[in-house]
């Protein structure tokens, strides 16, 4: 990963890189080899006392957060797609810039489409949670809002993804002009998204995603959960597919 602007970098810990904003720490954690994005206020030292040797790993032996009332983490407006009455719900707390958000989408997301979603097993629903390090992750929220209003929600989050995809696998520099051009390169009417990101139309509701995430427990991303059960990081299908296979 490399390092983000106004950061200082640690040597590799167990094989990646961690970066450290001056005034945000941005740790990487491994979870069965998964990373997200955490964000954190505060000294950094008083975090890692010794110095510029943060650990990478989730703590060990802490339990899994479970919310007992599962609705809670989502409301009737959100982007939801697969079955609404399916047995199992997967609600997902991302970030549009968040290089292992972008991992999830290339790597399980399309897994467990064509496996649960698409077969009506599992509904899956997305809320925003921007990170404060990525300038652009609001912005992008906010734009997917938009696209969502004209029924391209979907398409959109594959167009921003993809696009940031191609130029590599760190984080991805783009605002608002690439916004607009990935908006019309999917067909959507101009006029109508550049009004609605323009004058910030949904930043109630990309607000309200944000605080019912850090209200769960939510700390960085991706995280998820699924039916109530978190599970945090970039995780392979299988760590997926065993949690949901044990609720079907």
């Amino acid at each position: 990963m490399e390092p983000e602007m106004n950061s200082v970098s640690t040597e590799p810990t167990k094989g990646f890189m961690v970066s450290i904003p001056m005034a945000i720490l941005v740790a990487a954690a491994m979870v069965s080899g998964s990373v997200l994005y955490v964000g954190s206020g505060g000294n950094t030292a008083a975090l890692f006392p010794s110095a510029l040797q943060p650990t990478a790993e989730a703590p060990s032996g802490d339990a899994p957060v479970v919310v007992k009332d599962p609705s809670t983490l989502f409301s009737a407006d959100d982007p939801m797609v697969g079955n609404s009455k399916a047995k199992v719900t997967i609600v997902e707390f991302g970030d549009f810039q968040c290089p292992y958000c972008r991992r999830f989408w290339k790597d399980t997301y399309g897994q467990l489409k064509k496996t649960y979603i698409d077969t009506g097993k599992v509904r899956f629903i997305t809320r925003a949670f921007p990170l404060s390090f990525h300038p652009a992750a609001k912005p992008a929220a906010l734009a997917s809002l938009c696209a969502k209003e004209q029924g391209k929600f979907w398409e959109y989050r594959d167009k921003m993804f993809g696009e940031q995809e191609k130029q590599g696998q760190n984080t991805i520099t783009f605002g608002v002009p690439e916004l607009k051009t990935w908006a019309a390169a999917i067909g959507l009417n101009a006029q109508q998204f550049n009004s609605c990101l323009d004058t910030q139309k949904y930043t109630g509701k990309v607000d309200a995603d944000t605080a019912a995430g850090s209200a769960a427990g939510v700390s960085g991303t991706p995280s998820f959960f699924i039916n109530g059960q978190q599970v945090v990081g970039a995780q392979p299908f299988d760590a997926f597919k065993k949690i949901i296979d044990g609720l079907l």
